[in-house]
């Protein structure tokens, strides 16, 4: 069997990837019986390059994506596992990797994961103990043979064997603000960093970002990574639930959404419409240089086959009129590139003049915080030596003398909301606490769940990552968001003095590094095709 590893080492060729979407209940049940018959058809379909399969997709509780999996698997079809960081901490993604390893699962697209809005008796708690960019990084680390003696471990232990991951993520530029789109770029350069071998795009409905995400790529050197291009088979109820909000990082635009509503009352209810739609999108994405058409929305192979032969009846040239067609922004919507307008995508050559940026979360907290750190934790500064010095001296080295403690303590609740983590990001998200203001406690850059800058999740106002953008923007570092990436978060420092664990070198900004691995051939990423 031709892996999806080898056949995107092939730069001429064009994949088309298809979602299986899980559901609730035994394997036995009506619901899952019809989609594990999908899943039999997806393994037979000639025009489908693998299946990828979701993990408990939109925050809600369903058969894990293996169950499907295997009989895919079995009939020689590749198979992508959906691995969420939600549900399970790092140990439990951990494990769950190494079983799919063993289960010859070597496709994995890590992503943080949508809150959880569902469970047995309520709500379930969500975990988020690490983002995507933390799981991208353990499964390249597991590839290169994990170090078990990284953190409190006895430096007696050989490196574990390696694995095999083909190692995807996802990324999205399909947001409104600059404050959104700038991070997601950023945090997209710190996933291929971190291992990502290809990148799927966000469901999205406009092309001028189709071409632009392309063309960022290849001008900050990420251009080499394959990138896929979501497709969603839309239907006017879906394309409703959309356009108001009720899927995060999902956005149908008004116009889109009036068009959608109109075919839907057709006595085919939109059927052949958004069939053509979706095959417009795989066109375009083949014209750009995208390395492939990843097809979501569809339940049955019917409707997969028919999009994709409606596609190769077009003429090589149609995606640049379909270019034009399918240009849905939102008024006001920020774009890294100035508009060709002869083509309607966009033009790498020129950046787009916008609106100078409102800093509304710049303020005295913001100043006297960046001036108190400098202050206080500049590696070999007198306050860090004197600190070392009298926090190692201590009764108890982990929290520090108990005055200072109390003060540490008291004036980080006061100015950050701090929920004494211990292992503290404030620096590196602009003195913004990741543990109070976000939800899934990001501290690799934002998820992809913004509404129009504000948090999917009610109660948490604009997304911290936006705040931190507008603040280091201001002050003329923006380039600098999510330099120091990836951050994976110390649990064993909880409840102990972050104050004391920088100074004593036991944080994640001054721990020492972990050994390299043994020296092993980088594997070969093909280069994506330019764009048009």
């Amino acid at each position: 069997m031709e892996t999806l590893r080898e056949k995107l080492a092939t730069p001429s060729r064009f994949l088309i990837g298809s979602e299986l979407v899980s559901v609730r209940g035994p394997l036995a049940g009506l619901s899952a019986g019809k989609a594990r018959e999908f899943a039999v058809q997806l393994a037979g379909c000639p025009g489908i390059d693998w299946v990828s399969i979701t993990d408990n997709a939109g925050g809600n509780p369903q058969l894990a994506p293996q169950t499907y999996g295997r009989p895919i698997l079995d009939a020689g079809k590749d198979v992508v596992i959906h691995l969420t960081c939600k549900d399970l901490n790092r140990n439990g993604l951990e494990s769950q990797a190494w079983f799919l390893n063993s289960q010859g699962f070597h496709n994995i697209l890590a992503m943080t994961g949508d809150f959880p809005i569902a469970g047995a008796g309520g709500v379930a708690k969500p975990v988020f103990d690490i983002d995507s960019v933390g799981l991208v990084s353990l499964l390249r680390q597991m590839n290169e043979g994990l170090d078990p003696n990284e953190i409190g471990g006895t430096g007696k232990r050989a490196r574990l064997g390696k694995t095999n991951f083909l190692i995807g993520a996802v990324t999205t530029n399909f947001k409104l603000r600059e404050g959104e789109v700038m991070p997601q770029y950023a945090k997209l350069a710190a996933k291929v960093a971190a291992g990502a071998n290809y990148i799927i795009n966000q469901i999205g409905f406009d092309a001028r970002k189709k071409s632009e995400l392309l063309a960022y790529m290849a001008a900050h050197g990420l251009g080499r990574t394959p990138l896929i291009g979501n497709v969603y088979v839309l239907g006017a109820r879906v394309a409703q639930v959309f356009h108001e909000g009720r899927i995060p990082g999902v956005v149908v635009s008004r116009e889109l959404n009036e068009l959608c509503q109109k075919q839907g009352a057709s006595p085919d209810k939109g059927k052949a419409f958004f069939h053509e739609l979706a095959a417009k999108q795989i066109a375009i994405y083949r014209g750009l240089g995208y390395r492939g058409g990843y097809l979501g929305g569809v339940h049955n192979i019917a409707a997969v086959e028919d999009v994709l032969r409606i596609e190769r009846t077009f003429a090589p040239d149609d995606w640049k009129q379909f270019a034009r067609e399918l240009s849905f922004s939102r008024p006001g919507e920020f774009f890294y590139y100035a508009a060709d307008a002869a083509t309607s995508l966009c033009d790498p050559t020129k950046r787009a003049v916008m609106p100078d940026m409102k800093s509304r979360h710049v303020g005295p907290v913001y100043q006297i915080s960046k001036w108190a750190h400098g202050l206080m934790f500049t590696p070999g500064g007198v306050v860090s030596r004197a600190g070392a010095k009298v926090c190692g001296s201590a009764k108890d080295p982990m929290q520090g003398p108990k005055l200072m403690r109390v003060v540490e303590h008291a004036s980080k609740v006061a100015l950050f909301d701090c929920r004494d983590c211990g292992d503290c990001s404030l620096p590196e998200i602009a003195y913004l606490c990741p543990e109070s203001q976000c939800a899934k406690n990001q501290r690799n850059g934002p998820c992809g769940g913004t509404r129009d800058g504000r948090c999917e999740v009610d109660g948490f106002g604009d997304c911290i990552w936006l705040r931190a953008y507008e603040r280091l923007k201001h002050d003329g570092t923006a380039d600098q968001l999510l330099s120091h990436s990836p951050v994976v978060q110390d649990q064993g420092l909880r409840r102990t003095s972050s104050w004391a664990n920088n100074w004593l070198n036991r944080d994640h900004l001054t721990r020492p590094p972990a050994p390299p691995p043994p020296a092993a051939a980088a594997p070969k990423v093909p280069a994506a095709p330019a764009a048009h």
